[in-house]
This record gives structure tokens, C-alpha cells and sequence, in this order.
């Protein structure tokens, strides 16, 4: 379908106006992207709903291909090259049909050409032009299977029986750059990307080798490669990583850039930590193109966003975010640095590590061991005329000190604590030695967050669950009311687990005056936990029953990650 008969159908039907169209036409001049991703990128309407449009308008059913599990037999009848040449692909077979995603299901040239290369009827549905380059990306890039790579390694090769110590280095090297190792390596980390993993470990045990993936938060075990392979596979990741494969006595740190085509890149960070059986290697998976930015889609309820939103809107004052690590802080501070990166302000960020790079906003790596550390940097940016700060973290009395400073000298600062609610995070600066009246005069918002696993939508499903054990966990009798609890049975979509992506639990604390109050008064934790919920706040169990209630998680998931309260 060209642009114009697309921009003309839904001007037509009053989805956009004739002046939206023509802006979204100047922003596809500019960014060279298709018309679908112009409209969204200014906010006038969605690639979902331009896909649910074209399906009603043409009688073809749509598909979310971010959610729909591709066989891989079916990609094999249809070469990448064609599939991006026509902006489709085919997803299932049923018979003598192939079920093929089109962007434009209007496209006969595209489907007589399937036709004949595969002799299969073709049944067209209708996905998003961004969705069908995401999956052929996805389908297209999968290495070979484990089975076949290790297929590939002889007896002899690479089987070291000498001690650690006493390896050959350069026998090291060149088992590291064997093509059934470097394949072997490449197959791993394509795996966890297909996976959607956030994080790869390699472990070393007496006996075993073992590689295990983050996925949702949890970690599962993909594989055992064998024992012999264990220093080919830590040489090849340090050789990549461009760490020293000769040091193995003490941690090292690195990063790996792998280009997956379409000028896609992933960045994996690398660290090596010794232990008895050899070296451990963890490697963070850090996709930009997954960084989900827009506030409204990382879980949060109206009037939270309400609040948050207010507190980043202010000319000055700290918004701190807290949670352990891997609870998507980061995500959000980058979603709010995103919502405030304009021409008119200066944003300087000091990050260890820095995990995105975000145009227009001056990122700073510390380094502790040449003294750049989180309060250096914060000095630093004061003489660097700034609008809003984002320190990593507050971790000593100097950092929280100079964070406060800076808050009450007309900067918005945004920050991070581990804590574990809202309200203990006032305490902990308390006990870091900050006075209680620069807490209150500084301090716009606390924001405390948890990630609690999806129920996967393909195998959703209702169950019962005893209503005794549901008050205990925390409901009401009027959501008991209305409660009706689902869960994932298991299927192909989420690995059997059940479980397919996450969503974010927040608990929101705006600093109201009567909490300042409080505060001034020396009221205990617990005394301030009250008077926040009085005040209206959704505590992080709270809003995890909402979830609940809403069929997005189970009572397992909000029990795993949070406390009851």
C-alpha cells in the first residue's frame, strides 16, 4: 500500500486530521521511516491501531508478532531477502496454506511471489511494518542449535588435562578462535537474545559446566556444554570482551558490541570472577531498542504517574527511586530523563555503569580507582551551569549531602537508594547523618518499585483460589468481591513457565507537608508508612492486588516481590 493511499484512508475515516498527515509526511522525509512509524513517533496515532484499522478495513484478521511464537520451519520456505523486500512474513502453516504477516495485505505482487516460491496458498494477516522488521530480525538471526555446533568438536579437540595454572597461552588463544567454539559462543549469546534474556551465566562447577539465563527476573539453566570446553569458551568471551586471557587470578571487567544487521547493535557488559573451578563469567544483555521509555507502558497506575510526573515537572527539589538491584530503576529514571530532555535544559548524569546512551544528555562514568566518584562528579556538574542531575546512586553522607545542596540551589535531582519501601528511604538518610529539616526541604517525592512477572497471554487462564488465604494476602472483602485470578497454564509461548515479560509494581510517596510534619516530629518508619497511606499512597503489595485483580500477575509473583504488609 503506497504512503499517500494509507495517509488517505485514515484522514477518511477521521483517524487523523489532513494537517497531522502532512507533519507526519515531513517526519518521514527526515527520518526516512515509513509513514506508520512518523505518526507514532508524533504521538497521533499508534502502529497497533493503524494495524487494527487496515484489519477491519480489509476483512484480515491482525497479529502482534512481539507476542506471537514464529515456527521456524515455515521461515525457512521464504529468504530474508524477500521477506524485507515485501515487508512480510510467514508465520504458521495449516495445511496447504501458509498463514504470512503482510504490512499491506492489499499486496498481490507479494503474495503471487510467495505463492510460487513455496507452492503454498497464501492466507494474508496484518501486522505492523515495525512488528514484521522486529520478527524477520528475530527469525533471520537465530545461530545453529546447540546439538549441531557441538556436533562439530572432535575427541582431541580442545580437552585441556594440565592445571589451570599451566595452560599454554597461545594453546589457549587458538582453541578460543576454533570455528566449533566461536560458533558455539555465538549461538549462547544469540539464544538469550532470542529468549529475551537479561542476563547470560557460565559457571564452572567440579564435575560440570553449566549456562544459565536470566529471563524475567529468573534464572533458568539452557544448557551443559562440556566439561573441556570450559577455558575455550572463557578465552573466546575475554577475547571478544578485550579483557587479558592470560589473567586468571583476578576479576576483570569488559564489554562486548555485537551487530546483529540492519544496523542493529547489542551491547553485552562482561564480567570475569575467578572462583575454584575456574573462571564464572555473567554477561548484562543491554538492548537499546527494548528500552521502554514511555511512562504510561512500564506499569503505572494514573494517579502514581500523576505524582511522579509532578515531581519531575518541578524547577527544583530531589525525586529519589528506590529498590533492589534489577527492579528497573534505571528504566524509569531514563523514562523521566527522556520526558525532560529538551533543547532549553542542561541534564548532566554520573552512572556506574552508564547502561544507554540518551542523546542530548551529558553521561559521566565513574571510576573509583582515579577518585571520579559519585560526589566528585556531583561538584563537578555544579560548576557546569546544570538544570537537573541524575546521580546513580547515594550510597555515603557526602553524596546525600552535596544531592541535598544541589536540590535546594535551584536543580531538580533525580537519584537512587536500595531500600526497601517509600518511607524506610527517609530513615536512611536520616541515618546517613542528613539533617531532617534539609530531608523536608528537598525532597519532592519517593518513589519505591518492584518487577513482578506477566501472566503469558497465549495460555492465560482462570483459577480459584481459598478466600481465606486471599484476605491474608492482603484483599479486601469488596475486591474479593469482583476478584477473579488467572494464571498461565504453560505453553510453547513462555517455555512452559507460565510467564511471559513484566510489569513494574510502584509505590508512590509524595512528600505532602503533613508527612514533612511528621518527619520534623522524629516519627518512626512504620509512623510515616501510615501516614502516607492515609495520604492516599498505594503501597508496593497494594499495588501489585490491583495487578492482580487486573488478570496481568498472580498472588505468587506480588508475594515473591514484596513484603506483606
Amino acid at each position: 500500500m503506497s504512503t499517500n493511499r494509507l495517509g488517505e484512508l485514515l484522514v477518511r475515516e477521521k483517524l487523523i486530521s489532513l494537517q497531522q498527515l502532512r507533519q507526519a509526511q515531513e517526519e518521514q522525509r527526515k527520518s526516512g521511516k515509513n509513514l506508520g512509524y512518523a505518526l507514532a513517533k508524533l504521538g497521533y496515532i499508534s502502529d497497533g491501531e493503524i494495524t487494527n484499522f487496515l484489519s477491519a478495513q480489509y476483512r484480515v484478521p491482525a497479529v502482534d508478532l512481539a507476542e506471537y511464537e514464529i515456527d521456524p520451519d515455515v521461515t525457512k520456505l521464504v529468504s530474508r531477502e524477500v521477506c524485507e523486500k515485501h515487508k512480510i512474513i510467514p508465520i504458521s502453516k495449516s495445511g496447504s496454506s501458509l498463514v504470512v504477516a503482510m504490512a499491506d495485505p492489499t499486496n498481490l505482487h507479494a503474495i503471487d511471489d510467495i505463492k510460487f516460491l513455496t507452492g503454498f496458498n497464501v492466507e494474508p494477516v496484518v501486522a505492523s511494518e515495525q512488528g514484521i522488521t522486529e520478527a524477520i530480525e528475530r527469525s533471520y538471526n537465530i545461530g545453529p542449535s546447540y546439538d549441531e555446533v557441538l556436533s562439530e568438536f572432535g575427541e582431541e579437540e580442545v580437552g585441556y588435562t594440565v592445571e589451570q595454572d599451566e595452560e599454554n597461552i597461545l594453546e589457549l588463544e587458538r582453541a578460543a578462535e576454533g570455528a566449533p567454539v566461536v560458533r558455539l559462543v555465538n549461538a549462547i549469546l544469540l539464544n538469550a537474545i532470542k529468549k529475551g534474556a537479561s542476563d547470560i551465566h557460565i559457571e564452572p562447577y567440579e564435575k560440570a559446566l553449566r549456562v544459565r539465563y536470566r529471563v524475567d527476573g529468573v534464572l533458568m539453566e539452557e544448557m551443559q556444554p562440556p566439561m573441556k570446553l570450559k577455558a575455550a569458551i572463557a578465552s573466546r568471551l575475554k577475547i571478544m570482551s578485550s579483557l587479558d586471557i592470560a589473567e586468571r587470578r583476578l576479576p576483570q571487567d569488559g564489554r562486548i558490541k555485537l551487530k546483529m544487521g540492519k544496523g542493529r547493535e547489542m551491547d553485552f557488559r562482561v564480567s570475569v570472577l575467578p572462583t575454584i573451578w575456574g573462571e564464572k563469567i555473567v554477561m548484562r544483555l543491554l538492548d537499546k531498542s527494548n528500552l521502554q521509555l514511555d511512562m504510561a507502558k512500564l506499569g503505572f497506575d494514573p494517579k502514581p504517574l500523576a505524582d511522579f510526573q509532578w515531581a519531575i515537572g518541578q524547577p527544583w527539589g530531589m525525586v529519589l527511586v528506590t529498590g533492589p538491584t534489577g527492579s528497573g530503576k534505571t528504566t524509569t529514571l531514563y523514562s523521566a530523563l527522556s520526558d525532560l530532555n529538551k533543547v532549553g535544559v542542561n541534564i548532566s548524569t554520573a552512572e556506574d555503569p552508564v547502561e544507554y546512551n540518551l542523546p542530548g544528555i551529558n553521561q559521566v562514568q565513574m571510576h573509583d580507582e582515579i577518585g571520579l566518584n559519585f560526589a566528585m562528579s556531583l561538584r563537578s556538574f555544579l560548576r557546569q551551569d546544570p538544570d537537573i542531575i541524575m546521580v546513580g546512586e547515594i550510597r555515603d553522607f557526602e553524596t546525600a549531602e552535596i544531592a541535598v545542596k544541589a536540590a535546594l540551589t535551584g536543580h531538580l535531582v533525580l537519584s537512587t537508594l536500595h531500600t526497601n519501601d517509600a518511607p524506610a528511604t527517609i530513615s536512611r538518610l536520616l541515618n546517613m547523618g542528613v539533617e531532617p529539616f534539609l530531608i523536608t526541604a528537598s525532597v519532592n517525592l519517593v518513589l519505591a518499585q518492584r518487577l513482578a512477572r506477566r501472566i503469558c497471554s497465549e495460555c492465560k487462564a482462570p483459577f480459584n483460589v481459598d478466600h481465606s488465604a486471599l484476605l491474608d494476602f492482603g484483599f479486601t472483602e469488596e475486591q474479593l468481591s469482583r476478584a477473579q485470578l488467572m494464571k498461565g497454564t504453560g505453553c510453547k509461548n513462555c517455555n512452559g513457565s507460565g510467564y511471559r515479560g513484566r510489569v513494574a509494581l510502584y509505590e508512590v510517596m509524595r512528600f505532602s507537608d503533613h508527612l514533612k510534619e511528621m518527619v520534623l516530629q522524629g516519627a518512626s518508619t512504620a509512623e510515616l508508612k501510615a501516614g502516607a497511606i492515609k495520604s492516599g499512597m498505594l503501597t508496593l503489595r497494594m499495588s501489585g492486588i490491583e495487578k492482580i485483580l487486573a488478570g496481568v500477575t498472580t498472588t505468587e509473583e506480588v508475594g515473591r516481590v514484596t513484603m506483606g504488609d
